[in-house]
């Protein structure tokens, strides 16, 4: 992009020059519609979650004896909400702002497996893949108990195959050690900002980890460019994949029963904040749609991004999507919230969901190591460090009467709110890494 045509862009969107100097920034949806009207351009429906949440419930039996850590739970991979009242009054302290309703956690960072969101969708991909597989070739019906799948019939049938997936990390996990379990050869291409703890990890379980010098995008080409070669290879493509947000979206309903169980309305007296860390799109994305068909116009979603890694707002924002990416302004993409370092936005994702969210924000990487050591301190929870980017969510909610006031939300609606940071990684962070976080400084 030419310096004139980064002119003309900030000249038609002028908080693309804010993103350009890497000042935090928000802005927030005035096309946002109803669902009714946003629906249509997604292209997915109840139907095709309901679909993918079977499919989650048939391989519960497997999923049950291959890991024994979701035994408790009889093979269903889900995380826990829970109130974090001291956080909320150490964010109140700090940025000097009253957060209107409650404060709560989901902990995708602590689900079982690989211990990120991407466990849902990343384990749902590879699950949609390997029951195709098994059905085609006779092996499997979907009436059976699909515990048979843990055999070394099935670890013998699956090696056939391989899987290839590119990320910076936590879909790796996710990809890689769903598909070692089952018996596919599988290689994570891996981007220059991925940790090495993950890199070991899927080595330590039978995935091949290819390692770039360059960025997510180089990672998902190449990754793609190897499947390509081999007519038994399945690349999953982050970027594009509809089964993988759909592995992510039934996290609406489920959300929806935890909140009935904890006796949270969602209604419109009692609105619904999401807060939720943006990187390519996919996991974000997911949620949001899953979570838009289970409370429909209550619930409003917010996606955050570094920085150094705005590329979900700036497509959006722009209308661009994925035909432009921050490195594109001279926007370097390198932040220490590597499952955020995206440069360019998943197309799908940003035209699909861009009428049903209700806005963007972005915030340094200091901002976050901030945020991650008062989490710690407050309700001793530990996460890596772009979950924490959600947290800054309910102070850029209440700092914006703008938005609150064209939303025609009352002091009351705001009183009984709910505000979710939804907690997207870090449970499986090695203690000595972690304790690194908790020290990190940033310039």
């Amino acid at each position: 992009m030419t310096q004139l045509d980064i002119q003309n862009l900030v000249a038609n969107y002028p908080l693309v020059d804010r993103l350009i100097k890497l000042e935090p920034t928000c802005w927030f949806n005035f096309n946002i519609t109803s669902l009714a009207e946003g629906l249509p351009y997604v292209g997915l429906d109840q139907t095709n979650i309901a679909d993918a949440s079977e499919r989650l419930t048939r391989f519960a039996p497997y999923l049950a004896l291959a890991f024994p850590e979701t035994a408790a739970t009889n093979g269903i991979i889900e995380s826990a909400v829970v109130e974090i009242p001291a956080m909320k009054k150490a964010l109140q302290q700090r940025y000097d702002v009253t957060i209107a309703g409650q404060l709560l956690l989901k902990k995708d960072s602590h689900l079982p497996i690989s211990g990120s969101i991407k466990a849902r969708g990343g384990i749902y991909e590879v699950l949609t893949h390997a029951e195709k597989l098994a059905i085609e070739q006779g092996l499997l019906s979907k009436e059976e108990d699909y515990s048979k799948l843990f055999s070394d019939q099935f670890k013998q049938f699956f090696s056939q195959y391989s899987i290839a997936v590119g990320s910076t990390g936590n879909l790796g996990l996710s990809i890689g050690i769903m598909s070692a379990k089952l018996g596919f050869n599988v290689s994570v291409h891996m981007s220059a900002d991925a940790r090495e703890w993950k890199k070991q990890k899927l080595r330590a379980n039978g995935v091949n980890v290819v390692e770039y010098e360059q960025d997510y995008g180089v990672a998902v080409e190449q990754g793609r460019k190897a499947a390509e070669s081999d007519p038994k290879c399945f690349f999953i493509d982050d970027e594009n994949s509809k089964t993988l947000f759909l592995g992510y979206s039934v996290a609406g309903q489920r959300l929806k029963h935890q909140f009935n169980e904890m006796g949270i309305k969602v209604d419109r007296e009692h609105p619904l904040f999401v807060y939720l860390p943006c990187g390519v799109g996919g996991g974000p994305g997911g949620v949001a749609f899953g979570l838009k068909m289970a409370f429909g116009d209550h619930v409003h979603c917010i996606f955050a991004e570094p920085t150094h890694s705005p590329c979900m707002l700036l497509g959006v924002y722009t209308g661009l999507h994925d035909n432009i990416a921050v490195q594109d302004l001279g926007i370097d993409n390198l932040t220490a919230a590597d499952g955020l370092a995206v440069g360019r936005a998943s197309g799908f994702v940003g035209r699909a969901m861009e009428r049903l969210l209700d806005g963007f924000y972005t915030l340094s990487d200091q901002e976050m190591y901030h945020l991650l050591a008062l989490l710690d301190k407050t309700e001793d929870i530990q996460l890596e460090p772009s979950a924490l980017a959600g947290m800054m969510g309910p102070i850029v909610v209440s700092q914006h009467s703008d938005y609150l006031n064209r939303m025609h939300f009352t002091d009351q609606q705001l009183q009984k709110a709910t505000h979710l940071v939804w907690a997207t990684g870090g449970g499986m962070v090695p203690q000595a890494e972690m304790a690194k976080y908790l020290s990190a400084t940033v310039d």
